[in-house]
């Protein structure tokens, strides 16, 4: 039998509102961090800063697997006041924090929603009057700053939370505060001698502050351009401070990341700074350095907002470094200790997800 006129009308329209239904659950499930949606959104091509990146065979079964167990790892890792490590470091409990959140997880959100939640209220309890985020026994605490600093915009971002935005705007003024004539930062919460290590910090901070709706002066980012600039070397790589010529790869990969926040998209320094990375992606000998992870968190974070042939050419071998690098009981073993190499290798191995919102663009 042939449907009516108005019967057909009605089930196009009932048909019509079904689907817009469905296409709304996944546009809010896509914001959820879903495993599902995010397996989705590798499977794209994303353009990335002018370049076309795949991202198609970034989150194979393999790194999928070895989140899952080094997240698990973590949250049972972490202290009853919200910290991590057996110093309560607020650098490593934000690094922390910021692995929950490259998994897609939030207060309220995620399965491990309430040991983010926790973080946040450990870094908030550090929080001092003048903008200083700090431990006690932090002896060098402008790194925590930094992370700190990134951890709560971040997290701010992404929920508005008003009991975040007060101390997070003291935070960010420290930083523009701190910084010294040159353009960068060093260990200490004063303008000092800078190095590259401390100042890459305060500007990812700085940036995730920006995109999070919080005020940084235009000023404090063009000096830490002229900074950073100052100290390339012509072999592409980055000297630790001006005055200490030589390349490595962690200070190398600090460099080209500053750029990239610092909104330098473009130019000689940039493809030079990239050009350098790639001849010491993980694999080679220059990439087994002790500040292995550090290094290579900025590393990863560098070569996946240049795209293209760089990220294809990086990703594989970091990939294949750090699950072979990982423990049996799902941990990684860093520099600072269990904890610290734990969630560095979470976040670099899930920087394709592209949930931490620093790397949405």
């Amino acid at each position: 039998m042939l449907m009516s006129s108005n019967r057909l009308t009605w089930w196009k329209s009932l048909w019509a509102t079904v689907m817009a239904l469905v296409a709304l659950v996944a546009v809010t499930f896509a914001g959820s961090g879903g495993r599902s949606c995010r397996a989705a959104e590798a499977n794209s091509d994303t353009m990335i800063f002018g370049h076309r990146s795949t991202l198609r065979h970034a989150l194979t079964p393999q790194v999928l697997r070895a989140v899952d167990r080094g997240l698990h790892w973590l949250a049972k890792r972490q202290n009853a006041n919200g910290s991590f490590g057996s110093m309560n470091s607020v650098a490593v409990s934000a690094l922390g924090g910021l692995a929950f959140i490259a998994g897609g997880n939030l207060p309220g959100q995620g399965r491990y929603g309430r040991n983010c939640d926790r973080v946040i209220g450990y870094v908030l309890s550090q929080c001092q009057p003048t903008g200083l985020i700090a431990a006690p026994n932090d002896g060098a605490p402008m790194y925590g700053q930094g992370f700190a600093t990134l951890f709560l915009a971040e997290v701010y971002g992404e929920s508005h939370a008003p009991s975040l935005r007060q101390k997070l705007q003291r935070a960010v003024r420290l930083i523009v505060e701190t910084q010294n004539q040159q353009g960068g930062w060093r260990y200490q919460p004063m303008p000092m001698p800078a190095d590259i290590s401390v100042t890459i910090c305060q500007v990812m901070a700085l940036r995730a502050a920006r995109q999070a709706g919080i005020a940084v002066p235009r000023r404090t980012i063009r000096k830490a351009i002229a900074f950073v600039r100052q100290l390339q070397n012509a072999d592409g790589g980055f000297s630790y401070m001006l005055g200490s010529p030589g390349s490595m790869m962690p200070r190398s990969a600090a460099g080209v990341a500053l750029l990239f926040y610092a909104g330098v998209y473009r130019g000689k320094a940039l493809a030079a700074g990239v050009h350098y990375l790639l001849s010491v992606r993980p694999g080679t000998p220059a990439n087994n350095a002790y500040n292995f992870f550090y290094g290579n968190y900025y590393g990863t974070q560098a070569m996946f907002l240049a795209g293209g042939k760089w990220w294809s050419a990086w990703w594989p071998a970091m990939s294949k470094t750090l699950l072979a690098r990982q423990n049996a009981n799902g941990s990684w073993r860093g520099n600072a200790g269990f904890s610290y190499g734990t969630a560095m290798a979470l976040i670099i191995l899930q920087i394709p997800d592209r949930l931490l919102p620093i790397l949405q663009k």
